[in-house]
């Protein structure tokens, strides 16, 4: 393998735009060699733009890079992750895919097998695990500082005036579902992780005016029990009246609890309730943005052999939660996994 990983990128949309690139741009041990797209003049301007030497429109021309690709980054609408993680991994190629992994538990089951058959690393979109905010949470969380966990809230609204830029995650036929799986996935992928993957009990589902937009819900809420006690609960949504974008994420526990935007983690002394946030330096960079170059660093690391990656056998699970709770809003009734 050369010093620096050859990386393919299939997919010329916003997230590779404002997020991928720019994060790469700060990853020295990876070389961008080549952008895929169906829009071509899109794939080469954005190729000139960061210094990338080749655009394709055929993500076979692409893996079959002259000189030799070490991976495929692939942000293409959903429902062409699979034949395109397929591809990359006949091609001997390490993924990184954003979420979701497939459109379905069973196809994301497939593509696993895949993967550990070619010894190759899958990895899927999870930046918000990467976040500074979410690490320190976790340390305090995995710690036991706070105690046992008892409940995670996590909601993501985005504004009704960013619809007009959904596209096809608007198209049930090419996204799989909409807000709850596009928004809500990212944010079941978070809790649970923070949660040690604690298998999920029961899951109750509520979506809104469910089929009033292109086949797809805008909104949707969803509550999830867990072995053992614990819930969750997600509330997402495409059309949020308000002044912007709100992300945000709530842990508490019994001696202990935290939030993200803003960051505070909270800890009784002597009766007293204290915010025990680490300051830190201050980082010019949003969390987003640092999250997802933690990620490629990880990448890095696992495609090389130094950490062992995510098991890619999590997403399998996430989906089949998510399948849960699709079917719990369709029947109006809660679902037992």
């Amino acid at each position: 393998m050369a010093e620096r990983l050859r990386l393919g990128i299939v997919g010329a949309g916003a997230v590779v735009q404002v997020g991928h690139l720019p994060a790469l741009k700060r990853v020295r041990e990876i070389e961008v060699v080549g952008i895929c797209d169906t829009d071509l003049p899109k794939a080469r301007a954005l190729a000139d733009r960061f210094a990338v030497p080749d655009a394709y429109t055929d993500i076979e021309e692409l893996v079959e890079y002259e000189e030799g690709l070490d991976a495929l980054l692939i942000c293409t609408p959903s429902h062409l992750h699979e034949s395109h993680i397929q591809a990359a991994l006949a091609a001997d190629l390490h993924v990184f895919v954003e979420r979701p992994l497939a459109l379905t538990s069973t196809g994301a089951q497939k593509l696993v097998k895949a993967a550990q058959k070619h010894e190759r690393v899958l990895m899927i979109g999870a930046n918000h695990r990467y976040r500074p905010d979410v690490q320190q949470i976790r340390s305090f969380v995995q710690s036991g500082e706070l105690g046992d966990l008892e409940s995670l809230r996590a909601w993501w609204f985005m504004a009704r005036a960013g619809r007009a830029g959904l596209g096809w995650r608007q198209k049930k036929e090419l996204s799989g579902g909409g807000v709850m799986l596009d928004l809500g996935l990212g944010m079941l992928d978070l809790t649970l992780w923070l949660a040690a993957f604690t298998p999920v009990e029961r899951v109750m589902a509520i979506f809104p005016d469910r089929g009033k937009e292109k086949g797809v819900e805008p909104s949707g809420v969803a509550m999830l029990a867990l072995e053992g006690g614990v819930s969750i609960h997600l509330d997402v949504s495409w059309r949020f009246v308000g002044p912007g974008e709100r992300f945000g994420m709530a842990v508490r526990a019994s001696r202990g609890s935290a939030r993200i935007n803003p960051l505070a983690i909270w800890k009784e002394f002597h009766g007293v309730a204290q915010d025990v946030v680490s300051s830190g330096a201050h980082s010019r960079e949003t969390p987003f943005a640092l999250g997802l170059r933690a990620q490629w660093a990880h990448f890095v690391a696992a495609v090389r052999g130094d950490s062992p990656a995510p098991s890619p056998q999590e997403q399998v699970t996430l989906l089949k939660v998510m399948e849960a709770i699709y079917e719990s809003a369709e029947s109006g009734r809660a679902v037992t996994l």
